[in-house]
């Protein structure tokens, strides 16, 4: 059973098997994905969280713990995923994966904003369980 909504906003091919594992691994709720550009997530970002930048991966729970309702959705800018891709040495798929994981937690409500590493800690877990390259975890210990 599929449980991402793809919603490719870009000419790039997008393979999601791996980040439907994950999700299966995490949740039974419907996810919207949202692959997009700079632009669109800088948008983004300015309207819903007053930060004029662009950004890596935006999430936008659904507030409602209904078994039929999405449990929200996640929007990746695929231009991120390409510069940190070469950055780190790793293939966009993984890339796209290690950004997809930090949105879920928070879409299941985790905040490494305001935790004590549960967020980290978790994503550490995952990533480790899905054989995922570890920079993610870098960056956020960085931060």
């Amino acid at each position: 059973m599929n449980i991402i909504d793809l919603d490719n906003q870009t000419n790039e091919t997008i393979n999601i098997y791996i980040l439907e594992q994950i999700a299966q691994s995490l949740t039974t709720r419907k996810i919207e994905l949202i692959i997009t550009d700079n632009e669109t997530i800088q948008e983004l970002n300015r309207e819903y969280r007053a930060k004029d930048t662009a950004t890596d991966v935006l999430s936008f729970p659904i507030d409602l713990n209904i078994p039929s309702m999405p449990l929200g959705s996640i929007v990746i800018s695929f231009d991120f995923v390409k510069e940190k891709s070469t950055i780190f040495k790793h293939t966009l798929e993984d890339e796209l994966s290690l950004l997809f994981i930090h949105g879920l937690l928070h879409l299941l409500g985790y905040d490494h904003e305001v935790d004590s590493g549960e967020m980290r800690s978790r994503e550490k877990n995952i990533i480790e369980t899905f054989s995922l390259p570890a920079s993610l975890i870098v960056r956020t210990e960085e931060y």
